[in-house]
C-alpha cells in the first residue's frame, strides 16, 4: 500500500536529490543538450520505473531540458512510492553524467514551476461546467465534486480552480493567475516581480501565497507548499 505523504514530508524527502514539491507533485529538470539527449533521460527514468511508470511518471522533453515530475494517479498526491521513484531517477540520470537539478537561481531561465488560474465564482458549481467544457478539461483523479478544481487530460495547460465570492465585487478581478514556485525560490520571484514595477497587496498568508499586482491593478499569487499543511 502506498503511503500519502505530507507537503513537508515531500519536500524534506527529495530536495537533497534536485526535486520540488508543487502542487502535489515532485518536479526536477534534466539539462541536456539535444532533444535526443531528452529523449535518452526519459527512457532511463521510464526503465527506472519499471512497472510503475504509468501510474507516476510524467516526462516534458525540450532540446534543452528533460524536465520529469511524479505523482501517484490514483492518490493524486505524492506517496512514499514516488520518492522512491525520484531516487532511483536521480541516480540513474547520474549514471548519465547529468544531473536532476531545480534551476532555482543561476543562469536558467526560471524554475521548475506550475501555473493555476483561479476563478472567482458566486456559484462555483453552476460556472464549473462551463470551463469544463470550454477548455475540454476533465475532472482530477479522485476530485470530481461540484467545486474542484478541474485540469487539462494531457497535461500542458494550466489548472483552473474556483474562489468562493461570498457577494459580487464588479471593480475586482474574477481571474487571476497563481504561480506555484519552489520555496527557496519565492523570494528571489517576488524581488524581481517587485523589481519590474509590481506591488505587493498582501503577503498576510506568506509563505503560503503572497499577492502581487501590476501598475494597473492585476494580480497574480506566489505561492509555495509552506504553510499548508496542518
Amino acid at each position: 500500500m502506498e503511503q500519502t505523504l505530507s507537503r513537508q514530508a515531500a519536500s524534506d524527502a527529495v530536495g537533497d536529490q534536485g526535486w520540488r514539491f508543487l502542487l502535489g507533485r515532485l518536479f526536477t529538470s534534466v539539462p541536456v543538450d539535444s532533444l535526443g539527449r531528452a529523449a535518452e533521460v526519459a527512457a532511463r527514468a521510464v526503465a527506472a520505473c519499471g512497472p510503475d511508470a504509468d501510474a507516476h511518471l510524467r516526462t516534458d522533453l525540450r532540446p534543452e531540458r528533460a524536465v520529469l515530475s511524479l505523482q501517484s494517479v490514483a492518490h493524486a498526491a505524492v506517496t512514499d512510492r514516488d520518492v522512491q521513484l525520484a531516487h532511483r531517477i536521480s541516480a540513474t540520470v547520474a549514471e548519465l553524467g547529468l544531473r536532476t537539478v531545480t534551476e532555482v537561481g543561476g543562469a536558467a531561465p526560471r524554475s521548475v514551476q506550475l501555473l493555476e488560474i483561479a476563478i472567482d465564482a458566486l456559484d462555483i458549481a453552476a460556472v464549473r461546467p462551463f470551463w469544463k467544457a470550454v477548455f475540454g478539461y476533465t475532472d482530477e483523479a479522485g476530485l470530481d465534486g461540484p467545486e474542484d478544481a478541474i485540469v487539462d487530460p494531457v497535461g500542458q495547460g494550466p489548472a483552473i480552480w474556483f474562489q468562493q465570492m461570498d457577494r459580487p465585487r464588479p471593480q475586482r478581478n474574477r481571474i487571476h493567475f497563481d504561480i506555484c514556485v519552489p520555496h527557496d525560490e519565492a523570494a528571489r520571484r517576488i524581488e524581481a516581480a517587485l523589481a519590474a514595477g509590481g506591488r505587493l497587496l498582501s503577503a498576510d498568508r506568506a509563505p503560503s501565497f503572497w499577492v502581487l499586482a501590476d501598475v494597473e491593478g492585476n494580480e497574480v499569487c506566489v505561492t509555495t507548499w509552506q504553510g499548508r499543511d496542518p
